[in-house]
């Protein structure tokens, strides 16, 4: 989880505390406090440090909520909840109703391939003090990291606007054609070289190296501002304590994300005493916003959720007005909609943006609470969000623990039973059981694997590339752990029960997660026939028939493998695998592997 350090003082004044000291007596009630940002005290200040060098360790337990990765974010969240006043932030554009902007950013055709989006503001009226840069250079890196997936998916610059000739062009470029100074360098390099010779260029050269158009930011006389996601440039990027005029930038591959935290740092640096600018952004291309669009920009929905479905969630009576008051506590503005009648049905709508909400299957409008996320947040993905911002506002201590009133008798379910009894089977053949991670990256449950990728489900804001993606299939994770066993005696002989997910239209959310089995064979005399030998003996002692089929999986070498029937589906795949594959992985033996949906022999 995110782990964040604040200069105590500056935490203390922007969360309201007179003097900049702490309201909260006590290190429990503080971290009692910290609860309404799901966040926790990790380390108190040194005492014995001066006031102003003293800083607060918080880890925040909520990934969804990048608003709260800095000092002025996780602030505004205890001031508003303890009865602040919701800051307003009157900057913003939102659809049909654009800012005046007087500087611009021209985004040029050959970027789009590469990294499209870009999103901006001017920040003047204030000295950065060195507290405030720390804060804002740690805001950089926390999005760029976490919520931009290690700068891919979003990246940000600051620079001094003072000596910015405007417009800004933002293009595509050969990266052997390019030179400039970069940051903590004395010589110019090449974009090549950047990614070569520079720290931070091989640190993240991951991303552009093998694009052969690289961005490029440069200002109307040609100088350059930074090469994204990589450096800025030792002149105008180099942004220093003192400085009182700044432009701010944020590019990546998701205009939605960049938006969002082009406003979360435009709203931190309001909340801070800056005075915040408009910047137009100007496109030739076609975008999800637009082809000009004025950051920073509100584009978020509003969100429906009926009085029934809260009461349900909650699992106690609660009004609208209560409603209302919980979520301004949050920070969140919403309107109670009283409909003309409780429906029969769930009563539970999404947001349609008219203010009325949707009705059940009658027609009937229900009542219900609306609400619109602040500018800093982009996380009410569906009613139930905004369920729990309502009782994060009432406070937890609002709800009186209950005693269960229902009687049940735990028990084991029929797929766990039945897979109880393969991992017995499995050890008896002479296999060893594995356990693995359910997320991986495109290369490995994919690309290694000769996929082509069309039923594996992608995590839409990952933490790292290699849990990007969630597994449709045990072999990969199998044959993961032979690529590293050169070492030991042969024959290898591994297996896993575990769960996998994949798309599949045909059910309701358009997912399916199944308990599967996989064992791989890996050894010098290993073949088809060993598969099948050990398939026939795990159904023959499970009780159960199958059949086979001819199979054109790509995974194992045609002509070598089958596909596994059982009450007229096709349920898995066994065979030899195909050198390609072994090739992908470094294994130097032959393997035959296979793997078959348990849930479907039940």
């Amino acid at each position: 989880m995110p782990k964040i350090e604040v200069n105590e003082a500056a935490f203390y004044a922007l969360a309201g505390c007179p003097g900049g000291k702490s309201i909260w007596q006590t290190r429990d009630a503080f971290e009692e406090a910290l609860s309404c940002a799901k966040a926790e005290l990790d380390e108190d200040s040194d005492k014995s440090l001066p006031v102003p060098e003293r800083v607060l360790k918080i880890e925040l337990n909520d990934t969804n909520r990048p608003d709260l990765w800095g000092t002025a974010g996780c602030a505004r969240q205890l001031r508003v909840y303890n009865g602040g006043k919701a800051p307003e932030y009157p900057f913003f554009s939102s659809p049909g109703k654009p800012k005046t902007a007087g500087h611009k950013v021209i985004v040029e055709a050959p970027v789009q391939k590469v990294r499209p989006y870009l999103a901006g503001f001017i920040a003047s009226g204030k000295a950065i003090s060195d507290p405030m840069l720390r804060d804002m250079i740690q805001t950089q890196e926390k999005l760029a990291w976490n919520f931009g997936r290690k700068r891919r998916t979003i990246s940000m610059g600051l620079y001094r606007s003072s000596i910015i000739r405007w417009p800004i062009m933002y293009k595509g470029v050969d990266p052997d054609s390019v030179s400039f100074v970069p940051l903590q360098w004395d010589t110019p390099l090449s974009l090549r070289e950047i990614l070569k010779q520079h720290p931070k260029g091989k640190e993240y050269a991951f991303i552009q190296e093998h694009e052969p158009v690289h961005p490029l930011l440069t200002d109307a006389s040609g100088s350059v501002l930074s090469y994204p996601p990589i450096i800025n440039s030792a002149d105008l990027g180099a942004v220093q304590v003192g400085d009182t005029d700044l432009f701010v930038e944020l590019t990546g591959t998701d205009q939605a994300a960049v938006t969002l935290a082009a406003s979360i740092v435009a709203c931190d640096m309001a909340d801070n005493g800056f005075t915040i600018e408009p910047v137009e952004v100007e496109y030739h291309f076609d975008t999800p916003f637009g082809r000009t669009c004025v950051t920073p920009y509100y584009f978020q929905e509003p969100v429906f959720c009926s009085l029934a479905r809260i009461e349900k969630y909650l699992g106690r009576g609660i009004n609208a007005d209560d409603c209302v008051k919980a979520l301004a506590r949050m920070g969140v503005r919403a309107e109670k909609l009283p409909g003309t009648e409780r429906g029969p049905g769930t009563g539970a709508g999404t947001g349609d943006g008219t203010g009325a909400g949707t009705g059940d299957e009658t027609g009937a409008k229900v009542p219900g609470v609306k609400a619109w996320p602040p500018e800093y947040r982009n996380d009410f993905l569906h009613a139930a969000d905004v369920m729990e911002d309502i009782m994060m506002g009432r406070g937890l201590a609002d709800f009186r623990p209950e005693r269960p009133r229902d009687f049940t008798i735990g028990r084991l379910t029929a797929v766990t039973l039945l897979s109880r009894r393969i991992k017995e089977l499995m050890t008896g053949l002479g296999y060893q059981e594995m356990i693995y991670n359910y997320l991986g990256s495109r290369k490995d449950l994919v690309d290694n694997m000769r996929g082509d990728g069309k039923r594996i489900i992608r995590i839409s804001n990952p933490m790292t590339e290699n849990y990007e993606y969630v597994r449709d299939s045990i072999l990969a994770s199998l044959v993961q752990s032979e690529s590293v066993s050169g070492h030991a005696a042969y024959p290898h002989r591994i297996f896993e029960t575990g769960k996998v997910a994949y798309r599949d239209p045909e059910e309701n959310y358009g997912t399916a997660t199944r308990q599967y089995l996989g064992f791989l064979h890996a050894g010098a005399e290993s073949g088809f026939n060993t598969a099948a030998a050990e398939l026939q003996t795990l159904f023959y002692y499970l009780s159960r028939d199958y059949g086979v089929e001819e199979s054109a999986d790509r995974r194992f070498i045609p002509g070598r493998a089958a596909a596994i029937t059982h009450g007229g589906k096709n349920i898995g795949v066994f065979g030899e695998l195909h050198p390609e594959v072994l090739e992908n992985w470094g294994i130097t033996v032959p393997c035959t592997a296979c793997e078959f949906d348990a849930e479907a022999l039940l």
